[in-house]
């Protein structure tokens, strides 16, 4: 009787196993989240963001899907948006570069019963659009930071590098430099091209011997050709150049002392955090009441070193 029972029992213990795994199989097949960013194809820091969206992805164990225009195309990235409405996921995450030409789209699946989180751009518009919530950091504020360190530094005439023009977020970028720096800004629009980057910039600096600061935009895109530009005239001791974002060869300038810091936003987080935040909400009803900041956390010469691997492996 008693042998009888325990097969009993260990037959019920195996079935219930089985229909527990079966659960959590279902649970995570059925759990749909779609990625929608305006990153460019070419943009390292991009790449980042992704690598943030495929960990969190296996973490949570969810099905993320990861989508971009393959270029800054504000009509293919609604296209995009509106293609993901219609397959009705369990979460959205989305960037908002320029609110005018997505609003209709992000509130199209906020109407449509889509939780949606923001990220990387768009914090002054998200909750207006109907977002959870946004994940990044304020862009004016991080301006305004970089440009009270470039003032602290001696800085006088400043030249703010935006490689993707159009880009909102880039724009409060520079308007929060030309206000915490508080001396002249030139706004220098470039194409994300390394090549067009370095002649551009050393032409402004040519044609301007006052300048004596300048902010890129994004480290690979902006940064690197700027200091490339700089150390070539030869005016590294009396231009300083810092830039938003990491890359590994920008924070090795910085730890070199050739490049005065970095502003990094962790972009990283910006791609891992919604996608967790989704998937607790689609599993257990549970969101953050508010908006995440992922920066500004400035990356000077002391903090430098330690940043690089990081950067290296696509983490920071």
């Amino acid at each position: 009787m008693i042998r009888q029972l325990r097969r009993v029992l260990l037959g019920a213990a195996l079935v219930l196993a089985a229909g527990v795994m079966a659960v959590n199989t279902a649970r995570a097949d059925d759990i749909s989240i779609i990625v929608v960013s305006h990153g460019q194809a070419n943009d390292p820091f991009w790449s980042v963001v992704k690598n943030g969206v495929t960990q969190a992805a296996e973490d949570m164990d969810v099905d993320v899907d990861y989508r971009a225009p393959e270029t800054f195309d504000m009509v293919a990235m609604a296209q995009l948006i509106d293609a993901a409405i219609n397959q009705e996921p369990d979460g959205l995450v989305v960037s908002i570069p320029d609110a005018d030409a997505l609003g209709d789209a992000i509130s199209k699946a906020v109407e449509a019963g889509i939780p949606v989180v923001s990220m990387n751009s768009g914090s002054d518009v998200s909750k207006k659009l109907g977002a959870a919530l946004h994940v990044g950091q304020e862009e004016y504020d991080a301006g305004k930071a970089g440009g009270e360190k470039l003032a602290a530094l001696g800085g006088k005439k400043g030249l703010c590098v935006n490689q993707e023009v159009g880009n909102v977020a880039l724009d409060q970028r520079c308007a929060g430099f030309e206000a915490g720096f508080g001396g002249p800004v030139t706004v220098l629009p470039v194409s994300n091209e390394p090549s067009e980057v370095r002649a551009k910039v050393k032409a402004a600096l040519d044609s301007d011997a006052g300048i004596d600061s300048v902010l890129a935009l994004g480290a690979s895109t902006a940064g690197e050709p700027t200091l490339a530009a700089v150390e070539a005239l030869g005016k590294l001791d009396s231009v300083k150049v810092a830039t938003f974002d990491l890359s590994a060869d920008f924070l090795k300038a910085v730890a070199a002392g050739k490049a005065a810091f970095a502003i990094d936003q962790q972009q990283y987080l910006q791609g891992y955090l919604p996608v967790v935040f989704l998937a607790m909400n689609a599993r257990l009803g549970l969101i953050p009441g508010g908006n995440v900041p992922s920066g500004p956390n400035l990356i000077t010469k002391d903090k430098a070193a330690r940043a690089v691997d990081l950067s290296a492996k696509g983490i920071r």
